[in-house]
């Protein structure tokens, strides 16, 4: 006995946010609503992004800072991340095909390894010209002007953050969390910018180009962090606690003798669930049925942040996956095998 349908429409809130949730009856698909705000979160921050880089990219060619263009590169390719979380926003919003079942969500997930690809390699970029200008020094003009832009970075990179941020968290997409975050230690990184150029100010020529090496060292902590964010999504890790709160949840609902098996997973911004339910021996498969539907709409009312549970009932006389193996046996001319 699998998915049953029902009518109230639940948000897929991220874990931990207490959001009412809506009684909107009808077809409202809330991951539309979700990936709708997403869309508009990285819309924004590409927009933000690109004139920052802008107004960085001029004062570059201007003074010739090697530590301005470290940062500038990280918010080029900070907007550059947009790009493939735009695309997997706009998947998300595709219905479900005969090819593609489960619809179009595990796009993000390509997405986010997409970032963290685009964030190592500004890191590698940067690191490599810091170097390069402290084995050959060159003199840096326009102290001031350098140290004005690395305020706007700093300006551009922390409005995106908070975007990114909240509604990343809103609508649970780990990767725009990971992101906000990369932009955040962005913003800090442009302060590091304005050190340098101080320094340089103050008649110490090799603090741009240290700066540089510093940023690229900061890039390459922000990759680790949202790798292994990113990867455990992608091999579907959630966090145990979850599991612990479904079993919760389910041991208070009328009907249910045992839960036997419980799998979760995420799908995007989404996460999903299949619970195994042992229900008394006696009941008629209707009413099996009726305590299926009751244990889906506990586990949405109560735990906001699944957007989807799929219930299997057994009797309490053969609960658990260990009952659902065919014993040995013969058919259609194959060797004896089970199932």
């Amino acid at each position: 006995m699998t998915h049953h349908d029902h009518d109230h429409s639940h948000g897929s809130h991220h874990h931990g946010h207490d959001q009412g949730h809506g009684h909107t009856h009808g077809t409202v698909d809330p991951a539309l609503l979700s990936t709708a705000q997403g869309i508009s979160a990285v819309k924004w921050s590409l927009v933000l992004l690109a004139i920052t880089a802008a107004i960085q990219i001029v004062v570059v060619v201007l003074t010739g800072s090697v530590a301005l263009l470290a940062d500038t590169v990280h918010n080029v390719g900070d907007a550059l991340t947009a790009v493939p979380l735009w695309i997997a926003f706009s998947f998300a919003r595709r219905t479900p095909t005969k090819r593609y079942t489960y619809g179009f969500g595990r796009v993000e997930d390509l997405a986010g390894i997409a970032v963290v690809l685009t964030i190592l390699f500004s890191a590698l970029f940067a690191g490599y010209e810091s170097v390069l200008r402290i084995m050959h020094p060159q003199t840096m003009s326009h102290v001031l002007v350098v140290a004005a832009a690395a305020l706007v970075g700093f300006t551009g990179n922390e409005a995106v953050a908070q975007l990114r941020i909240r509604t990343g968290r809103r609508i649970a997409s780990v990767a725009l969390v990971a992101d906000g975050h990369h932009a955040r230690i962005d913003g800090f990184t442009s302060l590091a910018v304005l050190a340098g150029a101080l320094g340089v100010g103050l008649g110490f020529p090799l603090a741009d180009p240290i700066v540089g090496l510093l940023i690229a060292l900061a890039i390459l902590r922000i990759v680790w962090q949202s790798a292994r964010s990113v990867f455990s999504r992608a091999i579907d890790g959630v966090d145990p606690e979850v599991v612990d709160e479904i079993h919760q949840a389910l041991e208070r609902t009328p009907g249910v003798v045992e839960v036997t098996e419980t799998r979760v997973r995420w799908l995007g911004h989404r996460m999903l669930a299949d619970v195994n339910v042992a229900v008394p021996s006696n009941l008629s498969v209707e009413q099996g049925h009726a305590v299926a539907v009751e244990v889906r709409h506990q586990l949405l009312h109560q735990l906001e942040y699944l957007s989807d549970a799929t219930v299997h009932v057994d009797p309490d006389t053969a609960s658990g996956q260990a009952h659902h193996r065919i014993p040995e046996h013969r058919h259609d001319d194959l060797p004896v095998h089970s199932h």
